[in-house]
């Protein structure tokens, strides 16, 4: 219970960005689930030192996180669990420009979601479902410079998006955004950069979001257009930043 609750802790500092304090929680967390014994408890932790050493740019820890959450029981038994594992693998792979290793790593993931059986599973990893591993694999292929490849997979991540889950449909709608930016869809991207910014809760305390919209202004400003409706759009998303 310890680890979990410090978890939970460690996923809103993941979701602030505020990266030193969600890896303190994370240093407790993985003493005590250590502790328990208990392979569902252990792979909670790793999983969230995997984003933790994502967000920190450091792809060879999160490679290396997503390779202990391969290996634990729960893993081994359920293979949604698998999946999650192998796509945290091709998203660090994929970061680090090991493409080919990063598309089998991806296939692994969506071949395993795919035999996954409904079952009871605890709360918190009832986000991993098709439209998350529909969004994650647009991250892998965006970081892969796919991005045309990357916008089908997001459009079909917010398709699918439960109503509840206003901060994915946020935080995947900025992605898209960055997508269709990197792309030179520009007046697209600000349409949906506004939707992105439109949907997030100013409560949720999302960085995840609002650094994302602030990586589309970059670009959209970066193409020089003078068209007046992108102008408009740059000096009102100015407050991202």
């Amino acid at each position: 219970m310890a680890s979990d609750v410090i978890s939970t802790a460690a996923f809103a500092a993941i979701d602030a960005k505020a990266r030193i304090r969600a890896r303190h929680h994370l240093d407790r967390a993985v003493k005590f689930a250590g502790l328990s014994g208990d392979s569902e408890t252990q792979y909670h932790v790793w999983n969230h030192l995997a984003m933790t050493a994502g967000q920190r740019g450091d792809s060879v820890e999160a490679a290396a996180a997503a390779d202990v959450m391969k290996t634990l029981w729960v893993a081994r038994r359920d293979s949604v669990y698998a999946s999650l594992a192998h796509m945290r693998n091709a998203r660090a792979l994929a970061r680090s420009h090991q493409r080919g290793d990063a598309l089998k790593a991806l296939a692994a993931a969506e071949n395993s979601f795919a035999r996954g059986v409904e079952g009871e599973r605890p709360a918190w990893i009832g986000f991993y479902d098709l439209s998350e591993v529909e969004g994650l694999s647009a991250s892998v292929w965006f970081s892969l410079g796919e991005f045309g490849r990357a916008e089908y997979f997001f459009h079909r991540a917010l398709s699918g998006i439960r109503p509840e889950l206003v901060r994915n449909r946020a935080l995947y709608s900025a992605h898209l955004a960055l997508a269709q930016a990197s792309q030179g869809e520009l007046e697209l991207a600000c349409a949906t950069g506004q939707r992105a910014y439109g949907t997030l809760k100013p409560e949720s305390g999302s960085k995840r979001t609002t650094d994302t919209l602030a990586k589309v202004r970059k670009v959209v400003l970066r193409a020089g257009s003078v068209a007046p409706e992108i102008t408009s759009w740059i000096e009102g998303s100015r407050q991202w930043t």
